[in-house]
């Protein structure tokens, strides 16, 4: 790796004020000049992500399925092969930067592991497995100095920058409520762990798969993409955990928000193994001097919020609705409607003030080469993330959470504490 001297670290906001200059180990260099990246994880999102950064040199790949390893072998055949990512970044002397594409329990540790080298990340979503993660990486990352994106791809995305502009510009009015959904449903009720234990397929590392989480013997019902091994909570946190990302992004962005108050949640049913076939959280945000207080609710499994007038929810798999003293804005990836449509029907639209997107990758790239900013950075995104899991932290309590967000504690509530930070397998620590 050629390296340069570390400049300091420039805090500034950027665009919608989401952004935070880094100027890591690839910034200084020619922007021609291709980085030496490392693949944690190269099935499933780790091919995707791994075609979205295949300009540059692919030097190591690392997954612990000997088939999805082979198959990025035979597009990158000068790359070297691992099967353990500790064992990637300590043998990968040259390496400038990695992608994390992994079950979301290693997520958090890899990225501070990186991080702590020297290296820009790329990590899918969700950044982290528990709030006291999040928090983690968000600091790790506060001293490393190096250029970070999470893999909310949609912010990248035209509509996201239309959405917040308008909200920021008073289109609807102060926003006092936000409802988000979507459409995903997790295990329904009575769901057990497996009881049988089939032997382990030879292309798998299970010990390896496991990782941080706490040992179980293999069972196939645990894999099979995000969708399964999301909903078990020893690997991720649902819906809430995954789309969450996506979907709690958008009011996040526009609104500013950022450390809530209080978080209440209810469900289908509650089971220390997985996650329920529904779940509903509410999040309270306090006033600041830019907008009034904020509550946020989310809704999965099929719940969401009535139906704004001139729309029928249940033609939306996913959503967001904004609700403003002087009317509504409707939203997902592609679509944005302002409520009720009369009114705005003439409704000037603001002038752009959000710059188009390079590409969420092109934009870490840049980052990691010219220390320009990546909206998704692990600050903000890990403050995101943050919040999000306290909505799932509140449901396995069953009750309503105050949140002192300094102390990291759930205010007269001890038994949150086993649910916002873990312990872990030795050699797996954060």
């Amino acid at each position: 790796m050629r390296r340069v001297c570390r400049r300091e670290f420039l805090r500034n906001h950027a665009l919608a004020g989401m952004g935070i200059l880094v100027l890591g180990a690839g910034a200084g260099r020619s922007p021609n000049e291709r980085l030496n990246i490392g693949i944690i994880g190269a099935g499933g999102r780790g091919a995707a992500n791994t075609s979205g950064v295949a300009s540059e040199n692919i030097v190591a790949l690392c997954d612990v399925h000997a088939q999805h390893l082979a198959r990025a072998a035979e597009k990158f055949p000068k790359a070297r092969r691992y099967r353990d990512w500790r064992v990637l970044l300590e043998e990968e002397k040259d390496l400038d930067a990695v992608v994390i594409s992994t079950p979301d329990h290693h997520h958090a540790p890899a990225s501070v592991a990186a991080m702590k080298r020297g290296k820009h990340v790329y990590c899918e979503k969700p950044l982290a497995h528990s709030v006291y993660e999040a928090r983690r990486v968000r600091e790790t990352y506060n001293q490393a100095k190096v250029a970070t994106q999470m893999g909310t791809q949609i912010h990248a995305g035209e509509n996201y920058r239309r959405v917040v502009e308008l909200i920021q510009a008073g289109a609807i009015g102060p926003v006092r409520e936000v409802h988000v959904w979507c459409d995903r449903v997790g295990f329904a009720p009575g769901t057990k762990r497996p009881a049988d234990t089939p032997p382990v397929p030879e292309h798998l590392d299970w010990d390896l798969w496991i990782g941080p989480a706490p040992y179980r013997p293999y069972h196939p019902s645990y894999l099979g993409g995000c969708t399964v091994w999301e909903q078990w909570w020893d690997f991720g946190n649902g819906c809430l955990g995954d789309m969450g990302s996506h979907l709690i992004d958008l009011p996040f962005w526009a609104l500013g928000l950022r450390q809530p108050i209080s978080v209440e949640a209810e469900g289908s049913h509650r089971s220390e193994e997985c996650y329920p076939q529904w779940l509903i959280a509410r999040w309270e945000h306090p006033a600041t001097a830019s907008r009034p207080a904020v509550k946020l609710t989310w809704y999965d499994g099929g719940k969401k919020p009535p139906s704004p007038a001139g729309h029928d929810l249940k033609k939306w798999g996913i959503g967001v609705l904004f609700c403003g003293d002087e009317g509504q804005l409707l939203a997902d990836y592609s679509r944005l409607h302002l409520i009720p449509e009369a009114k705005f029907k003439n409704y000037p639209r603001p002038p752009r003030s959000i710059p188009p997107s390079p590409g969420h990758y092109a934009e870490w790239l840049e980052g990691c080469k010219k220390g320009t900013p990546t909206l998704c950075n692990f600050d903000y995104s890990g403050t995101l993330i943050e919040h999000n899991l306290l909505g799932t932290v509140a449901f396995r309590v069953g009750r309503k959470l105050r949140w002192d967000a300094q102390a990291m504690k759930a205010i007269d509530c001890p038994e949150a504490d086993r649910f916002l930070r873990r312990p872990y397998r030795p050699g797996w620590e954060i």
